[in-house]
Parts: C-alpha cells; sequence; structure tokens
C-alpha cells in the first residue's frame, strides 16, 4: 500500500511537469501524455522495470521504446523523476539547444530511437527482442508503449505476426486506448476488446485493464513479465487529458499546450507534489552477452567468368560475418531471388525471414541495430519503397544498416513493371548521410559489400538478376566515394557514366565506337552516392560531352547525381534513362525500348558528336 502511496505522488509530479513543460514551451502534446501517466508510473516505477540510470546502454537494461512519440513531455518527465535529467532540462523541452526535442530522438540517451511517425515502435522493438532472444541471450525485457490511433497501421500487424511467429515472450506491448486521436475518436474508441480480439486472433497474450489505476497496471506488467511463450500486449482503457476536467476526453486539445491562465487551473486541480520526489529503479543483472563465432568453413569462390551481382550479394554476405561476427540478415521471403539464402543455409542462427512485410523487416533491422549487429537487409528493389517511412526514419537513430535491393531496373525482363526497382536510386540517395553502391559486376559487388560492412551508417548496395561478364580482378580495390576508369585516352572526345548493368553496355557500345574512329571514355561510377566528383571533373576537362546511362528512372538517378556533382558549369550532360512505361520482355528488347542500350549509346554519341 505505501508503494502505491508513492505512485500516486509520483503521478501527480508527472502531470506537472507535464502541464509545465509544454505550456513554457508553448506547444507540445499534453493530453496526449497526461493519459499515459498511471501506465508509466506503474511501469518504471511499479519494481520490476531494470535499468542502469547512468548507463543507457548497458547490454542488460530492459529498453522502453515509446512508439507513441507524441507522449515525449511523458517519457521526458519520467526519467527526470528516475534522475536522469534536471527539472530545468525538462523546461527546455523542444528549445533549439535542448535534447528534449518535439518527438524523442537519440540526442536524449533514455530514448532507445527516434520515433514519432506512428506505427513503428513495435518493429523497432521487435528486433530488440529478436536479439536479446536469439543473439544475445540475454533476460532483458523489451516494453513498447503505443497509442490506440496507431493500430490502425499496417506496419503494426506485420510486427504482430513476426513477433508471434518467433516467440517473442520477452516483448511486451501496451496500448494507451484513450479513445481519441488528433481529429476525432480512433476507429475502436474505448472497446479493449475488440484489440483484444485482434491481437490474440495473431497470437499474443493480452492483458485488459483500467490504465488509471496504478495496481491494475503494477499487476499486469508483472503478468506479462511471466509469459512463457508468447508476446503479451497490455490494452489500457484511459481518458485523454486524464487529472485536468477541462481537458478530460475532449476534442480540439490534441497537440495543443494550455495558456498561462488554463496551466495555472491545471496545477491547481492536480494538487501539489514534492519536487525532490525521486524513486529508485532497480539496476539489471550483471550479465555477457552471447558471443558469436564468426568462424566458416572455407572460403565460398565468386566466379571469374559470369555471375549477377544478387548472387555474389549471397556469397559475399556468407564470407563476411567470419570478419563481422555481428552482421545478421534479414529478407522478405525471396531469399532464393536475392540469394540471401547463401547466408541462411551456413549461418541459419543469424538470419531471420520477415515475410512479405516490408515495413517491418526495416524496423526489426533498425532494433537490431541499436543493440549493435549489422543487419543486412534484402528484397527485391521495387519493394523497398513500402517501407520508405521506417528507412526514412532509422537516419534520425544513428544507425547503422545495410539495404541490398535486388530485380532492379528493365533488364529484369519479363517479369514486367511491377516487380521492376526503377525509383530505389532516388529514394535512397533522398536520405541523409545513406551511402549508395551499384556494383557492375561480382568482384566489385563482394569488395564492396565489405567496404559497406566496415562504414557506421547506413547504406544501399543495388543488385542485378542477370549474369553479367566479371570485369574486375581480386587484385582491384573499391572504396565508397570512388569510381573505376574502363576505358580511357587522350583521344576521348565523350564520356560515358555508367553504373552496375549499364556499363556492360557502355563497353558494347566502346568497341562498335572504337571500330568507326570515335573514342569514348568510361566511367563505372559503382559509388553514385557519394560520388567521384574528382573523375567527373577531369573528364568534364578532357572530353566534349557526358552521357549519363542508367536502367532507373531519370528522376532522382544517376544522371541527376552527376548533373549535381557538376554545378552549373554548362558542360553538356546528355541523360539516358528510363522514359516510358515499362512492359514485359526479354532484358535485351527492354533495354533498347528504353533507349540505355549500347545501340542507343553508340546512337547518342554520334548526334551529339557529329560523327559519321
Amino acid at each position: 500500500m505505501n508503494h502505491i502511496k508513492t505512485l500516486e505522488k509520483i503521478c501527480k509530479l508527472l502531470r506537472r511537469y507535464i502541464i509545465e513543460s509544454t505550456t513554457r514551451a508553448g506547444s507540445g502534446h499534453p493530453t496526449s501524455s497526461l493519459s499515459g501517466v498511471e501506465i508509466m508510473a506503474g511501469l518504471v516505477f511499479g519494481g520490476h522495470f531494470r535499468y542502469r540510470i547512468d548507463d543507457p546502454s548497458f547490454c542488460n537494461n530492459d529498453r522502453l521504446l515509446f512508439s507513441k512519440g507524441h507522449a515525449a513531455p511523458l517519457l521526458y518527465a519520467v526519467w527526470t523523476i528516475a534522475g536522469a535529467i534536471s527539472k530545468s532540462s525538462l523546461m527546455g523541452l523542444r528549445e533549439f539547444d535542448s535534447r528534449l526535442e518535439g518527438h524523442p530522438t537519440r540526442a536524449f540517451p533514455q530514448a532507445e530511437a527516434a520515433t514519432g511517425s506512428l506505427g513503428q515502435g513495435l518493429s523497432i522493438g521487435t528486433g530488440m527482442a529478436l536479439n536479446a532472444k536469439y543473439l544475445d541471450m540475454l533476460p532483458y525485457k523489451t516494453f513498447v508503449f503505443m497509442g490506440d490511433s496507431e493500430m490502425a497501421e499496417g506496419s503494426v500487424w506485420e510486427a504482430v505476426q513476426v513477433a508471434a511467429h518467433y516467440g517473442l515472450n520477452n516483448l511486451i506491448g501496451i496500448i494507451d486506448v484513450n479513445g481519441l486521436g488528433q481529429s476525432g475518436p480512433t476507429m475502436h474508441g474505448h472497446q479493449t476488446q475488440k484489440y483484444a480480439e485482434m491481437l490474440s486472433a495473431f497470437g499474443w497474450d493480452t492483458i485488459q485493464i483500467e490504465g488509471h489505476q496504478l495496481k491494475e497496471v503494477v499487476s499486469a506488467v508483472e503478468t506479462a513479465l511471466d509469459s512463457k511463450e508468447r508476446p503479451v500486449m497490455i490494452i489500457a482503457k484511459t481518458i485523454k487529458g486524464k487529472g485536468v476536467s477541462f481537458l478530460e476526453d475532449k476534442l480540439g486539445w490534441h497537440g495543443k499546450a494550455l495558456s498561462e491562465k488554463e496551466k495555472n487551473q491545471a496545477l491547481d486541480e492536480i494538487g501539489p507534489a514534492p519536487e525532490d520526489l525521486h524513486d529508485k529503479i532497480p539496476s539489471p543483472a550483471q550479465l555477457q552477452p552471447h558471443q558469436p563465432t564468426g568462424s566458416v568453413s572455407g572460403k565460398l569462390p565468386i566466379s571469374n567468368n559470369k555471375m549477377s551481382t544478387r548472387k555474389a550479394y549471397g556469397i559475399g554476405l556468407a564470407n563476411l560475418y567470419a570478419k563481422f561476427p555481428q552482421i545478421v540478415a534479414l529478407d522478405g521471403e525471396v531469399s532464393n531471388s536475392t540469394y540471401s539464402e547463401i547466408f541462411r543455409n551456413h549461418h541459419p542462427n543469424r538470419y531471420f525471414e520477415m515475410f512479405i512485410a516490408e515495413q517491418n523487416m526495416a524496423g526489426t533491422a533498425l532494433g537490431l541495430c541499436l543493440r549493435g549487429k549489422i543487419p543486412f537487409v534484402s528484397s527485391f528493389a521495387a519493394f523497398l519503397t513500402r517501407a520508405f517511412d521506417q528507412i526514412r526514419m532509422s537516419q534520425y537513430s544513428d544507425t547503422n544498416i545495410k539495404f541490398v535491393g535486388s530485380h532492379a531496373g528493365v533488364s529484369i525482363g519479363q517479369d514486367g513493371p511491377s516487380q521492376m526497382g526503377l525509383e530505389d536510386l532516388a529514394m535512397f540517395r533522398a536520405h541523409l548521410g545513406m551511402v549508395v553502391l551499384y556494383p557492375s559486376d561480382a568482384v566489385s559487388t563482394v569488395k564492396l559489400m565489405e567496404k559497406a560492412a566496415e562504414h557506421k551508417g547506413n547504406v544501399y548496395i543495388r543488385t542485378t538478376r542477370m549474369d553479367t561478364p566479371v570485369l574486375y580482378s581480386q587484385s582491384d580495390c573499391f572504396e565508397i566515394g570512388s569510381s573505376k576508369t574502363l576505358k580511357s585516352s587522350s583521344n576521348d572526345q565523350v564520356t560515358l557514366c555508367c553504373a552496375g548493368i549499364t556499363v556492360h553496355q557502355a563497353l558494347k557500345a566502346y568497341h562498335r565506337l572504337e571500330k568507326q574512329g570515335t573514342m569514348v571514355r568510361i566511367l563505372d561510377l559503382y559509388s553514385i552516392k557519394p560520388i567521384d566528383v574528382e573523375a567527373l571533373r577531369k573528364a568534364q576537362k578532357e572530353t566534349s560531352a557526358m552521357v549519363t546511362v542508367e536502367d532507373h528512372f531519370a528522376e532522382g538517378g544517376l544522371g541527376e547525381a552527376v548533373l549535381s556533382a557538376l554545378g552549373s558549369s554548362g558542360f553538356p550532360v546528355h541523360v539516358l534513362a528510363v522514359k516510358k512505361v515499362p512492359k514485359s520482355g526479354k532484358p535485351q528488347q527492354l533495354l533498347d525500348y528504353e533507349g540505355i542500350s549500347a545501340d542507343a549509346i553508340v546512337n547518342k554519341v554520334k548526334e551529339i558528336g557529329g560523327f559519321s
């Protein structure tokens, strides 16, 4: 009983902190934070959550994710009471120089990930729980605080299915069912039974509680921690704006801070709470994570003749594990096409099948990454576009994920436009700090994969479906931000800038043009971001024009990367790219149809140079 009394005082202080900090900031989401007060008080200070305040990255800490990122004022208030930050820091909420941003980011050490785009936290939590159960083999628990509005997101249900499939009994979700969204009631209002029925059907244990009853919250957490086989969802019925009568269950207050007058009225209703109230959070056990061996029996060979870059990816990944034992692989049920199955067959304990659920795959990779792993995430390039938002959000979590998109471009052939990745370079180039690589042969693929694994940060590698000739030797070096000059002479008239499949088309064009007395330079711009500006500038000085050739839409692709690198110099750059709606056909037919084949290159060089 004394402990419940302490929790009641903590709840009062949490409410005061939420109101004071948001009013001072002049913005924020006080009502969405107020509904979760008892939930967070009972979870963090109820005696079951274990965490080292002075070491947020400690491997045995329980993890707490605010998928409901707009409730950040509650998150910061909790850690103020826990002693992680001062009240004066709390009152800097949303200020430019503050770590306490409007939605949580990794600038705040106790924020596990950048959140706020709803529907992503459960996927991140799934990655952290997978890490604990199958990789580090540690007993820490992962808690994900969710809003009822985000339960309409498909990505949530992708995570729900995968978490059940892997039996993540160390994953505990908590839904704050306050019944109100931003503009109106949520889909199911306060019908907690609806959520329970759906989640039970997907293989989760569920616990329904009154979310403002501290005894029920503490008891639910205790019960959830005892789950032996399945993930658990605590479904808490709450009131939005709880504790302030003129806010409770009222529309029109979402994302709206109180005025000074309203703040004083709210604080009077909440009542006083001791400012020096701090409650000790128990420390976790001192355990060492399982150490992977990283050994591999023999190195898988790369063909010296022809091999697709997608197959080289699978071989390269299997070989890389010996040097980078923190690697894990995730695939969206196309591992026999991306060739991640080669890694799976050699290192089955480091592979996670994510099924056709790309949004959750990207979110799960983020969770694994934030627990120290190096995830390689593969699918068809076209399907990775489904996870744009998850990839976009990962850039705010200082992450280290390697995305691999196969079946890129019209050169995949008869499968048709639904399977053709034609937007992927634009998508990945748009992300801050993202490295974008597009190798043309098996050797460069394997070499660039090692550079990707060494690089700290997100990387995208584009691979090709068809077998292509091996162009490079094992002694060739490849670096992020560099390129290869495949053909060059002092008489070069035009530079051909290519990557991936179009490198091979450019080489065919080169031999035809050479026979006709026209010399061209070929740059394999395998690093599309960052691009080799020095090589481009050199070619600009030594040749009269450039032709970029890419199996990608013109918008956002290789051509625009080259144009951006050269700036407004007036130097002629001609872009050959996919500019027609593609169709089914043989790869060479499609390359011809889109004007990115050897024939098209030859014709363009003749056109711009006036050569016969």
